[in-house]
């Protein structure tokens, strides 16, 4: 093995070294850090080089990059490339204090693993901490076989490259996350794109069939057939579910194009409310209005009505049989003036909170939803047009409130 370098070639080298770090490129995470365990065991001349990171899964500093060295092989085939946090040793204890490490007596330590005193043969180790962004992230280590092997300036060198390296290793990360992040983008806008088109062209087919449904509807009253009025009034019901799907999924593409507008009007929400709870109702799911006789405000009455239309059916979806849903209109006085506020209650399962943060993006659907995620997005969209808010708030097991809350003069209609 040949000797550390001395003198002035070793900053030489120690700087064509970091400015090698640096040309990496942003390529697959343990390749890159193969390769900067390999420049630092070139130039320290070490046994062993360790960048190790992180498994959170395992809880365990797994060694993402090495050098390929003979003890580095070793310690593979010996497993202890892969170290518990729970077994403690010297790595474990730099990566969770933040401090560095530094020994020539490593045979002498009775902290370290016995497993690299005694079957690695480790005699001299520097261990010290990798931050990678904010925050700490793994521990970088460089080992030799001979006693006092590496001194102060190799510990000061060696946390000029764990930064260097940890620069690196984010960089590598933010690569795979927008290029990841691309391709999920890429795959949403055809995804979108397919599912308007199809929306259009189912929509050319429900006029005629809706007219055929409604000349079923007619002749079975007329001739008093029950049977066949109550199939018929089945299939009417499932097709204005289907209208709404179908209208949903329009206005979501019209939201893409800019083509989403209201047409503001005075409003009795307080009526709609009524109304919406009446059709809704039914002896398995019972729906019940709560609130004052009237209450008029600026706002679309029929993207009022498509907003309350999605949330009513997302509550009854998740209702449990014969437990009622309750449509609550009130008045809510805020700083910027007088708002109704319209909540729509449920006595369900409630939502999980890991759930909560993206119920209403895009194609996003609760626990148990087998809908396209479309309808809360929507509604909630809907309130923003008139200068609203859609919020939730539900805990596991005590049920889901959605307060959808707007001003009584229309504060926007774009």
């Amino acid at each position: 093995m040949s000797e550390p370098l001395k003198g002035p070639e070793t900053t030489d080298a120690r700087l064509q070294a970091l400015e090698r770090l640096l040309a990496l490129p942003a390529a697959e995470l343990q390749p890159t850090l193969n390769t900067v365990g390999q420049i630092i065991s070139e130039l320290t001349h070490a046994e062993k080089v360790d960048v190790f990171l992180l498994e959170p899964s395992t809880q365990s500093l797994v060694a993402f990059g090495t050098s390929d060295t003979p003890m580095s092989r070793l310690q593979k085939a010996l497993g202890l490339d892969r170290l518990q946090l729970a077994n403690g040793g010297r790595a474990v204890q730099v990566y969770e204090t933040g401090e560095p490490f530094m020994t020539g007596r490593q045979e002498e330590d009775p902290e370290e693993l016995p497993g690299i005193k005694h079957r690695l043969g480790v005699r001299s180790s520097l261990l010290v901490p990798l931050p990678i962004g904010m925050e700490i992230r793994g521990v970088v280590g460089v080992a030799s076989a001979r006693n006092d092997f590496f001194t102060d300036r190799d510990l000061r060198f060696l946390q000029a490259v764990a930064r260097w390296a940890g620069m690196v290793a984010h960089r590598v990360e933010l690569t795979r996350e927008l290029t990841n992040l691309a391709v999920k983008q890429a795959r949403r806008a055809a995804a979108e794109e397919l599912v308007t088109v199809l929306a259009h062209d189912m929509a050319n087919y429900l006029l005629p069939l809706q007219a055929r449904i409604q000349l079923i509807q007619r002749r079975a009253r007329r001739n008093q057939d029950l049977e066949d009025l109550r199939d018929a009034d089945g299939a009417a019901s499932s097709l204005r579910s289907l209208t709404r799907l179908i209208r949903d999924l329009l206005d979501v593409g019209r939201l893409d194009q800019g083509l989403f507008t209201l047409r503001p009007q005075p409003v009795d929400v307080a009526g709609l409310a009524r109304e919406l709870a009446a059709t809704a109702n039914t002896p398995e799911h019972p729906v019940h209005y709560r609130g004052p006789e009237e209450k008029v405000l600026i706002a679309d009455p029929e993207r009022l009505r498509q907003a309350l239309e999605n949330l009513v059916a997302n509550a009854l979806k998740h209702s449990p049989q014969g437990l009622p849903v309750v449509l609550d209109v009130s008045t809510q006085q805020r700083q910027e003036g007088t708002w109704a506020r319209i909540s729509v209650i449920d006595e369900g399962p409630g939502i999980p909170p890991e759930k909560l943060p993206t119920l209403f993006e895009r194609f996003a659907r609760g626990p148990g939803s087998t809908g396209l995620g479309i309808g809360l997005f929507l509604a909630r969209r809907i309130a923003e047009a008139h200068g609203g808010t859609l919020e939730v708030s539900s805990k596991p097991g005590e049920g889901t409130r959605f307060e959808l809350a707007l001003p009584e003069g229309l504060a926007s209609s774009g």
